[in-house]
């Protein structure tokens, strides 16, 4: 992707990227941003809530990562993010196996859907953050056998929420309307540099160490 927006940082500190997705830290190189990564522990995405809606469980996700890593660090500006796709009342996250990604993107085939990726970014030194949402409206045409076979055998699915990589150039897949293609990708760019622009006017304070955002 080109041209994406690259914001003025609101501390000193260093970027760190909460997050082992090879995709997300290529968005941030091709924006020109500098940062070291920090993968948040496993248990930072562990219990959804009962009730709990595809935007609220994102950015829950997303402030449980920057609190991780806020645990581990003296200092830095913790970028942190979680993906999903939603379909008819089911939020669809990374598929388990090649089934399961059989059976979201037969889910999938023929609809639209929302894919909401929450992030936070959390300041050590100013022990604040704030957390957004974005969502970006995804058409999928309807996928016969054979390509759902193709895509299956070719293991783009893996590690991708909703069992599909945008990124991966299907011209079965489209976004409706003007969303967010890197939102899309796992990380809103767009929205990314307008939180880091605002963030002294809208970040709220935290306790390092507490896991659930606050409110």
């Amino acid at each position: 992707m080109r041209d994406l927006p690259h914001a003025t940082l609101p501390t000193d500190e260093p970027i760190i990227l909460a997050s082992g997705s090879p995709r997300r830290a290529q968005l941030m190189k091709a924006a020109g941003y500098d940062f070291s990564v920090i993968v948040a522990s496993d248990e930072a995405e562990c219990g959804m809530c009962s009730r709990e809606t595809a935007p609220e469980m994102v950015a829950r996700y997303a402030y449980r990562k920057a609190a991780d890593v806020a645990t581990k660090v003296d200092n830095g500006l913790i970028i942190a993010a979680d993906t999903v796709a939603s379909c008819v009342g089911q939020i669809l996250g990374k598929p388990r196996d090649q089934d399961h990604a059989e059976a979201t993107l037969r889910l999938l085939s023929g609809r639209r859907h929302d894919v909401y990726t929450g992030v936070c970014i959390w300041s050590v030194k100013l022990q604040k953050c704030t957390v957004d949402v974005v969502r970006t409206e995804l058409m999928m045409q309807p996928l016969s056998d054979s390509m759902l076979e193709g895509y299956l055998d070719s293991m783009l699915w893996e590690g991708k929420a909703g069992a599909f990589g945008y990124q991966d150039g299907n011209d079965w897949l489209s976004i409706v309307g003007e969303g967010s293609e890197s939102n899309v990708v796992g990380l809103p760019m767009e929205r990314l540099a307008e939180l880091l622009e605002k963030f002294d006017s809208i970040a709220e304070t935290v306790i390092t160490g507490i896991t659930e955002p606050p409110g």
